[in-house]
């Protein structure tokens, strides 16, 4: 398999967080990538990432999010954590994306949350570029659909 660089850009400007990923496809608006959880358990919203787990990662091209389905090592089902972002870009065996504040995760029970909210509100986007702000929202509740109805990348088993 080929591997790729994974940038994640975070909406404050600080140092982008870099790691190597699998190449599992690319489609249409989609790249996917497979990359194993490096770090100490970190707790996420109603989900915790721990040592080992698999995640794979669906980054839209075309659209404002990412979705990282998140396994156990014995492949178990963690959860969803979806990211609202900038389109992500792709540039030779680099992954970009930039994170636009909000989440949205799927517990292992499948129950829907939203986290950051308070983040979206300090950042003042809704005055600085309100155009901005409201293509966050709006990807917020078309992610939740989306999850609500298993459309892709959802439609993966759990």
């Amino acid at each position: 398999m080929t591997s790729v660089r994974v940038t994640k850009h975070a909406p404050d400007g600080r140092p982008p967080y870099t790691y190597e990923a699998r190449l599992l496809e690319r489609r249409d608006g989609w790249i996917v990538v497979e990359a194993e959880w490096p770090m100490h358990a970190v707790v996420a919203g109603p989900v915790t990432f721990q040592p080992g787990d698999r995640l794979v990662e669906f980054f839209a091209t075309d659209d404002y999010f990412n979705a990282f389905l998140i396994r156990r090592p014995d492949g178990g089902f963690a959860g969803w954590y979806c990211n609202v972002t900038h389109p992500t870009t792709v540039d030779g065996g680099e992954i970009h994306w930039h994170d636009l504040y909000l989440d949205v995760i799927v517990d292992r029970h499948g129950s829907i949350h939203i986290e950051d909210e308070d983040e979206l509100v300090d950042s003042g986007l809704e005055d600085s570029d309100p155009e901005l702000y409201r293509t966050i929202l709006t990807t917020k509740d078309r992610l939740i659909e989306m999850i609500e109805r298993n459309a892709y990348p959802f439609s993966h088993k759990r």
